[in-house]
């Protein structure tokens, strides 16, 4: 019985490694660009922090424009890392989407303006 335990043990530490291994963390902080319709013609001095944590195929994202509350978004990246998804803002939602896997980190918020993030793994 104690060799069986010592390889679950042993299994349960190796799924725990490999996991906090998919564990990672990202930012951008940079300027919007013109949104879509209705979208305001102020959004090149407008702000923005995005802080994305991808955990396996979870994404969680929280971002703010400087001078506004805190938000956030949540997704399930694809098997090639892309996810796409909505986030709640005052007076409507912003369309998230983009890409995180190896070579890629990726995200765009798209509504009263557009924030196209190159993230930094940090």
């Amino acid at each position: 019985m104690r060799a069986n335990g010592f390889l679950s043990l042993t299994a349960v530490m190796l799924l725990s490694a490999s996991a906090l291994a998919q564990s990672a963390s990202y930012s951008w902080t940079g300027y919007g660009k013109s949104g879509g319709v209705g979208g305001s013609s102020n959004c090149r001095s407008y702000k923005m922090k995005i802080d994305v944590t991808v955990s396996g195929s979870d994404i969680k994202g929280l971002f703010q424009q400087e001078g506004r509350p805190q938000r956030n978004f949540q997704a399930t990246a694809g098997a090639n890392g892309a996810f796409l998804t909505k986030a709640k803002v005052d007076g409507g939602t912003m369309n998230v989407k983009g890409t995180i896997n190896d070579t890629t980190a990726t995200v765009t918020l798209d509504g009263y303006c557009k924030f196209e993030a190159q993230l930094k793994k940090i």
